[in-house]
């Protein structure tokens, strides 16, 4: 199963947690002194946000593949419209280890294509990191401007 991540960068933590508890009246599922994951089921979303030093609002998008296999099409999809991106294998990041493919919109923003393999105990690798150090893990990107224009089976232009 795939389901829509957002990461979105917050000031308070604390006030940001109890809200989109509210919001979506479900408990987050994974929760750490600098970051909150929810996983729900209606609407099946991965949402996260975290207070690593970056500026309040959004961070990334992306999408989180239900297997190695669908991973690689998403990858693949993406290389067959000639859009450039950046490969992690077996990345430590938001508390856990993931094979990742990361992309940039035409506007800039950063999308995350990736497949969980497991948790780790820290946010990044580094043991100790200060929360400044890494907010997200977005790394540097090919640059957008390579319109993305994904055919959707049935709809027309597919």
């Amino acid at each position: 199963m795939s389901r829509m991540h957002l990461h979105v960068a917050v000031s308070d933590l604390d006030q940001s947690t109890r809200f989109y508890t509210a919001l979506f009246g479900a408990e987050p599922t994974v929760v750490r002194p600098d970051y909150v994951k929810w996983e729900l089921t209606d609407p099946a979303v991965n949402f996260a946000i975290s207070n690593r030093g970056r500026a309040p609002g959004l961070d990334h998008l992306g999408i989180q593949a239900g297997s190695a296999e669908e991973l690689a099409l998403l990858r693949a999809r993406l290389e067959a419209a000639a859009i450039q991106g950046a490969a992690q294998e077996a990345t430590a990041c938001c508390y856990a280890r993931s094979d990742k493919y990361w992309v940039q919109d035409p506007q800039g923003l950063a999308w995350e294509t990736f497949h969980t393999l497991g948790t780790v105990p820290t946010f990044n690798e580094g043991e100790g990191e200060s929360r400044s150090a890494g907010a997200c893990c977005v790394p540097t990107l090919p640059a957008a401007g390579v319109p993305v224009y994904l055919a959707v089976p049935g709809k027309p232009g597919a």
